[in-house]
């Protein structure tokens, strides 16, 4: 049996420890927003948090993750309302959307450690998570929109 806790709910399930995380989650908890891309850790689709640091879920042995607590974008705000789910949104940075769950799971870890990130600093921490629509440039804005907002509600709260 292999223990941790999902968005805030401890489980333990029976499966071999080394089934990758991104499956347990899916076909073992049933969560599916977290999203299977390349499967060797590349381009950034199956990243979850596990103890706040962005992993890919893909390549993570279950194992690995025993007693930790894990957040997938069902879990990042249960009414999809942190702020870089809201700025996806408000900019319509989605077009298939496949890879977004990916991408919004990173920047919001970004977010959390980097405050006020610069261009550059969005740039090199997203650049691990490929998008084949290419909203690369939308993606960036959003993020600027929501360091803000996030700066804004540490400020005003």
């Amino acid at each position: 049996m292999i223990e941790f806790t999902i968005n805030g709910r401890k489980v333990s399930l029976d499966v071999a420890p080394d089934t990758p995380l991104l499956w347990v989650i899916r076909d073992e908890i049933g969560l599916t927003g977290t999203k299977f891309g390349c499967g060797v850790g590349m381009c950034g689709a199956c990243t979850v948090h596990v103890g706040g640091h962005p992993t890919r879920g893909c390549i993570t042995p279950v194992q690995d993750v025993a007693g930790a607590e894990i957040v997938t974008i069902e879990g990042l705000d249960p009414n999809g309302d942190h702020p870089v789910q809201v700025a996806w949104r408000e900019l319509q940075v989605p077009q298939c959307g496949y890879c977004q769950s990916g991408q919004i799971m990173t920047a919001a870890a970004m977010l959390r450690d980097i405050p006020n990130p610069t261009d550059e600093d969005i740039d090199a921490v997203m650049t691990g998570n490929l998008c084949r629509c290419m909203t690369y440039n939308r993606i960036r804005a959003a993020v600027r929109q929501a360091a803000a907002a996030m700066r804004g509600a540490v400020t005003n709260g």
